[in-house]
């Protein structure tokens, strides 16, 4: 099972015929790439109709709300994303912790919904997705299969489910109320690490040629979306505090490789600062750091595997932390006792408010930060940024687990500042490695193993992505498709229509 290539031109005119006769029914138009990664783009009578929509209703107009610009109310468009700068007393580092919030994106509050609709949306346009008779199957460990049923119902198509059976209850829970039939999720056995499991089950749909799996490892528009939407996002949080600051510097852009979607920002990043790209995983599953296997808790990160579209050759640094941090973390910033704490300590108001903005794989996020900012010693005029991918509220069920598993007899006040003590201020720079040649072709040999013994990628493919020049073409696709978005739109007539 491996994706087909999403083309820059129109493939197949009877399948785009029946794309727009589906839309111009239904009254759906696309937003391209660039309006995306710079809101402003939208037209205004898109925004002015967006009013009327509920911010998570099924409605088309909002895949125009799938980007880094929504306000803390989810309506509100802002020129710079949203963000959290965390506080010393939180960090117990002096350099500037910088995290974008994913919870401001629409349906499923979680930015999977971007890479979603990034997958989707080139196949529509270029008439290899026919949405009158294909099914999109999303392969995922929980939010990037909740943006694909979402995008896909709000573009007027089926969407089915594919995640590890052991991922958290309130995943599953939104599922249930948005897809149109429960044989739409499919479970596989396991939990976070046990992707192959997922390839396996959605090689088994690819064998019905209605189905066209969306693998988010593989897809070049994962990558795509998040360089330059992700990307731009944190330029524009990263200048606003330089308007303030001129000497802050962006030193490090840290993020768990996942899909190796979101860290495609990091490429960005690197070609305007110069930052370095650091890559996270759970210590309990070192794939990258030592060649390592296990299970874990840390959900959204992924691993036991390279992704396709991980550019390991541009990866400076590669770490791991521990899912007792994130899962003992989770509690402390989700309980009253835990915020108690942190204000004693002198952790403020708002930085506190905004603790529901981070979820499992957000908090390991930071920590890897933090580990980064220690080891290379950096100062109150650096910055590292990242992101929260989903908020609290997504493993309300995962924290009660949390709970009774290292806290049995309660939550106290003890408990609060031995985990802050051992998690934040004690965090260590262990478990990191940078990455010199050898380190980055060891981990890109990695991925012989999955792309081309397993999936059918050939090797003059996989080999491909060795040279940079592969890399930094591939932005120049984006301006191709959104062409091809633009005339979908021009020929359904839906947006003229509003």
């Amino acid at each position: 099972m491996r994706s087909e290539p999403v083309h820059r031109e129109v493939v197949d005119d009877d399948a785009l015929s029946r794309t727009v006769v589906r839309l111009r029914e239904a009254g759906i138009a696309l937003p391209t790439f660039a309006q995306l990664a710079s809101p402003s783009l939208i037209p205004p009578r898109v925004l002015a109709a967006l009013a009327d929509v509920g911010l998570d209703d099924p409605h088309p107009l909002n895949l125009f709300r799938v980007h880094w610009s929504n306000g803390s109310d989810r309506t509100r468009l802002v020129d710079v994303p949203e963000h959290l700068v965390l506080p010393r007393a939180l960090t117990g580092v002096e350099a500037r912790i910088v995290v974008a919030l994913g919870d401001r994106f629409p349906l499923i509050r979680a930015h999977k919904v971007l890479a979603a609709y990034g997958c989707l949306a080139p196949r529509l346009a270029s008439g290899t997705f026919d949405p009158t008779r294909h099914r999109a199957v999303w392969p995922s460990t929980g939010n990037y299969c909740r943006g694909g049923v979402a995008i896909s119902r709000l573009l007027g198509c089926r969407g089915v489910a594919v995640l590890p059976e052991g991922m958290s209850r309130e995943r599953f829970d939104w599922l249930d109320r948005w897809v149109s039939d429960p044989a739409d999720v499919v479970t596989t056995p396991g939990t976070e690490s046990n992707v192959k499991e997922i390839y396996d089950r959605c090689r088994e749909l690819a064998a019905d040629p209605d189905n066209v799996v969306l693998n988010q490892f593989s897809e070049l528009g994962n990558y795509l979306v998040h360089y330059l939407a992700t990307g731009t996002a944190l330029e524009r949080v990263f200048e606003s505090l330089r308007e303030r600051e001129p000497k802050l510097r962006l030193r490090a852009f840290v993020s768990a490789t996942g899909s190796a979607g979101t860290i495609a920002a990091g490429d960005r990043l690197k070609e305007r600062y110069g930052s370095l790209t650091v890559a996270c995983e759970a210590l309990e599953c070192p794939t990258l750091l030592y060649n390592g296997f296990g299970e874990h808790n840390i959900q959204g990160i992924g691993d036991k595997h390279v992704p396709l579209i991980h550019n390991v050759l541009a990866t400076d640094v590669v770490l791991a932390v521990s899912d007792r941090a994130t899962d003992r973390l989770g509690v402390l910033f989700g309980t009253e006792a835990g915020r108690r704490h942190l204000a004693r300590r002198g952790v403020s108001d708002g930085a506190l408010a905004g603790l529901p903005s981070l979820g499992l794989s957000s908090i390991c996020n930071v920590l890897g930060a933090i580990k980064v900012a220690k080891h290379f010693g950096l100062g109150s005029d650096d910055v590292l940024v990242t992101v929260a991918t989903d908020g609290a509220p997504m493993y309300d069920s995962e924290r009660e687990t949390a709970r009774a598993r290292y806290f049995p007899d309660g939550f106290d006040r003890v408990a609060a500042a031995e985990t802050y003590g051992e998690h934040l201020l004690g965090a260590a720079t262990d478990h990191l490695r940078e990455l010199d040649s050898n380190e980055r072709r060891r981990i890109f040999n990695l991925g012989y193993y999955t792309w081309v013994e397993q999936q059918d990628v050939s090797l003059a493919d996989f080999e491909a992505r060795r040279d940079p020049a592969f890399w930094k073409a591939l932005p120049d696709r984006v301006a191709a498709w959104d062409d091809l978005i633009d005339d979908l739109n021009a020929r359904t007539g839906v947006l003229e229509a509003l």
